[in-house]
Order: C-alpha cells, then sequence, then structure tokens
C-alpha cells in the first residue's frame, strides 16, 4: 500500500466514522470520535463489540456510554482502572468469606453450648420424660446447626467462584498491560522488568545469560513505500518468526518502534548465536504479501546483535553492547548477526 493509498483509507474511515456519528449520536466530541473511529478501523473487536451490544438496545448512544466505551477500552488508565476494581472485589469477597467465618464460629460456639446444657440436664435422676425433653432439644439444635453449615457451604461454593472469576480477571488484566498490542510480544516494560531479575540471577547463580537485539532491516523505506498498516504485517510477521525460534522460558520483546529483543537465560553466547541465526534465516524465508491485494512485496531481512553476560554487568551494560554488536551488523551490511565476541564466523554472513 502506497503512502497516497494509506492516506486514502484514512479519510475513507474518518468519513465513516462521520457517518455514523451522525446517525448515532453523540456527535462533535473527541472521545465520541476516537470510539467510532476505532470501531470503523476494527483495531479493538472488543469494543466493537460492546458498541454493537448497545446499539442492538437502542438506535443512538449517549454521552454516557461513550464515556464507558472510551473508559473502558481506550483510555490509557483503563488497566489500573479494571485492577482497583477488580481489587475491590477480591476484598469485598475477603470480607463475606470473614462474615461467614464468623457465623461458622458463632453457630459452632452455640451448638456446644446446648450440649453442655443438655449434659447438665441429665445428671442426676432422669425420667422418661425429662429424657424425652432433651432428646428434643438437641435434634432440633442439631438441626439448627446442620441448616447453617448447608448455607454456608452454598455461600463459600458460591464466593469461590466469584474469586476464581476475579483471579482471571486481574490475570488477564497483568497480561494485557505486558504485552505490546500489535505483535503480542513482551512490551518495553515487561522487558526491562525480566532483564533486570535476569541479570540478578546469573549474579548470583553463575549461569550464563545472552540477550539479543533485532532490528528489521531498511524498516523506514518499506513504510514510506507501502504504508503505516503494510508496516504493521511487518512488524507481526518478525515478532511471529522471534516467537517460533526462542523457548518458552525466553522472553521475546518490543523494544520500541521496528526493534525487538530476546531474553535467553542459561544460554550461552555461541546458543545465542545460534537462536539469532535460526531467527534471521527464518525472517528471510517468508515473503511478505499485501493483504488487500495479493501483491508480493517482497522478502525481510533482519539485523542481530548478540552479548553474554560478564560479571559485574548491568542490564543497561548488557543492553548497550548487544546494541553495539547491532549497529555494527547494520554497519557491515545488514542480514547477518554478530556475537559480543569471536565465537563461530560462519554463522555472521550476508545470506
Amino acid at each position: 500500500m502506497s503512502r497516497t493509498s494509506d492516506q486514502e483509507l484514512s479519510l475513507r474511515r474518518a468519513e465513516d466514522t462521520l457517518a455514523l456519528l451522525k446517525s448515532h449520536g453523540p456527535s462533535g466530541g473527541p472521545r465520541s470520535f476516537e470510539v467510532w473511529y476505532t470501531h470503523v478501523s476494527g483495531q479493538n473487536p472488543a469494543l466493537s463489540k460492546a458498541l454493537n451490544e448497545m446499539l442492538a438496545r437502542g438506535s443512538e448512544l449517549t454521552l454516557a456510554q461513550i464515556e464507558q466505551l472510551w473508559d473502558q477500552y481506550i483510555s490509557p488508565s483503563r488497566f489500573a482502572s479494571h485492577a482497583e476494581k477488580t481489587s475491590l472485589g477480591v476484598l469485598n469477597e475477603i470480607d463475606s468469606v470473614m462474615e461467614m467465618i464468623d457465623l461458622a464460629m458463632g453457630s459452632t460456639s452455640q451448638y456446644s453450648r446446648s450440649l453442655e446444657s443438655l449434659t447438665s440436664d441429665l445428671d442426676g435422676v432422669v425420667d422418661r420424660n425429662r429424657l424425652r425433653d432433651v432428646i428434643t432439644r438437641l435434634v432440633r439444635a442439631t438441626k439448627e446447626t446442620v441448616a447453617t453449615n448447608q448455607t454456608l457451604e452454598a455461600r463459600l461454593q458460591e464466593t469461590r467462584g466469584e474469586i476464581q472469576d476475579l483471579r482471571e480477571t486481574l490475570e488477564s488484566i497483568r497480561t494485557e498491560s505486558l504485552t505490546d498490542p500489535l505483535t503480542t510480544l513482551a512490551n518495553r516494560k515487561h522487558l526491562d522488568n525480566m532483564l533486570l531479575s535476569a541479570v540478578d540471577h546469573a549474579a548470583l547463580s553463575g549461569e550464563p545469560l545472552t540477550l539479543m537485539m533485532i532490528d528489521v532491516d531498511h524498516f523506514k523505506q518499506f513504510n514510506d513505500t507501502w504504508g503505516h498498516l503494510t508496516g504493521d504485517q511487518v512488524l507481526r510477521l518478525v515478532a511471529m518468526s522471534i516467537k517460533g525460534a526462542v523457548r518458552p522460558t525466553d522472553t521475546a520483546a518490543r523494544f520500541g518502534g521496528e526493534e525487538f529483543a530476546v531474553i535467553l537465560p542459561a544460554s550461552s553466547l555461541k546458543s545465542g548465536l545460534l537462536v539469532a541465526e535460526r531467527i534471521r534465516q527464518t525472517v528471510m524465508g517468508r515473503e511478505l504479501v499485501k493483504r488487500s491485494s495479493g501483491e508480493a512485496l517482497g522478502r525481510l531481512t533482519v539485523s542481530i546483535g548478540i552479548a553474554s553476560y560478564t560479571r559485574g554487568d548491568t542490564a543497561a551494560m548488557l543492553v548497550e553492547r548487544a546494541d553495539k554488536c547491532l549497529l555494527e551488523a547494520k554497519r557491515s551490511g545488514r542480514n547477518r548477526c554478530i556475537a559480543d565476541g569471536e565465537l563461530n564466523p560462519e554463522l555472521s554472513h550476508v545470506a
């Protein structure tokens, strides 16, 4: 897609957005435009689903509904808001459980006092009428305790399900807050935290640790020629290639722009170089095709720099060395892997 086509698509979406604003209201506000434009672009399926459900209940949206959609699906602070609401839900459920425990303890204490009273009544001479009265009271106290326990059990089962739902919601929020939405790899924040942890572990355990930095070759030129939407497709393709080459214990992330990073715990520099070469070849082996027309856009290449942890390194020092190797790979002709040290020159070459 050319730059002109990209602009034409954006203009068409804007026109469609304005038409929807006029048909379904409310109009005028920037948040209204943002909500409808996001829906038209298809970038947020969850928002579109919620919006369509609202429209099914009425042909026009209110400002309150627009604010609700914006807060829930677009607002930058939505993760914190959702987490806060879910946390309050967990606290409420904990309060409910504590109330049930208090009720259970009270029921048990009452039953114990009833037994003590009945035992006292059985002391001394016992005739048939007195024995019948004691048994009747015992049966009644037992039934009351059983009924209370059944109520508690049902409520505990209900609370258990609610807590499980809240736990899943929190996990979903946590995962989304640590994920790059375009590539579904880890985001920069998560990468930074994982790298700090990995460096600390390597320092304490003595296990090897390798970091690779990956950059898409000529990405700006590609973006300018075919448009940003196709550029996004390129980034997704590279992310998919990285995912397929690393282990579940590795952390693959979008570092920023067209640059990616992979943390390889318990991996030597030589092992990291082999993984990097696998990624390079996988990316180069994929032919990019424009989705709208099926037109072949050629093949991609990436340059990769690899560095290994040495004693005394900080996370920043490790990133700096890997980035220097990446820059050297770019200067040396691109489409190659360069490691921080001489290991196997045959693996670092222009294909």
